[in-house]
């Protein structure tokens, strides 16, 4: 399905251009959300005619976001959540909770401004991605922690959590203890 592109879309074109697109993703996210119109004569005319205010209003929304982009940009923040002794969420953090966090600190965005391939399931830091305009794109930081004085300690760069020690002793589990138990011994049956 042919569209008109009415802003500039991350992977497929600026605004202006004709372009051919699954019908799907057209209905369901192009035409649904604004980004788009259907490549008709009638739509083509209209556009043409509403270019000029269209680029407009579009250099407006990205002055916006830069001055936004400038206070946020590398910006940290910190979320408490409970963990397991690994360091492994009990939960996970996901795009809704970021843009809770960020929204509280004053900033407007939108969760799905927030760029996170996969959900946060650990505890630790985490560089994420913002997009405030199909143009603008900034990074913060997310310190994922159990405690305040837990975040305070990964902000300065401590590991909190020996995530790669895994002790046969820490289980209090003794290997001869266990073989006698079983009726083995050195491997054979007696």
């Amino acid at each position: 399905m042919e569209v008109i592109l009415l802003e500039r879309v991350a992977k497929l074109g600026q605004m202006g251009e004709t372009v051919n697109v699954r019908p799907g993703f057209a209905r369901n996210f192009l035409l649904a959300r604004g980004k788009a119109l259907r490549a008709t004569e009638g739509n083509k005319k209209h556009f043409e005619a509403q270019r000029a205010q269209l680029e407009a209003r579009n250099l407006e929304r990205k002055k916006e976001a830069e001055g936004v982009a400038e206070k946020l940009n590398g910006k940290s923040f910190t979320l408490i959540r409970q963990s397991g002794e690994t360091g492994v969420l009990y939960g996970s953090v996901s795009t809704r909770d970021l843009a809770e966090i960020v929204t509280k600190e004053g900033f407007s965005v939108d969760r799905g401004q927030i760029v996170l391939n996969q959900p946060i399931k650990t505890l630790g830091l985490f560089t994420v991605p913002v997009t405030l305009h199909p143009e603008v794109e900034v990074e913060i930081t997310v310190n994922v922690a159990r405690s305040p004085e837990e975040a305070e300690r990964q902000a300065r760069g401590e590991t909190v959590i020996e995530r790669d020690s895994f002790n046969l002793d820490d289980l209090g589990l003794e290997v001869g203890a266990a073989l006698a138990e079983s009726g083995e011994e050195g491997g054979e049956q007696a």
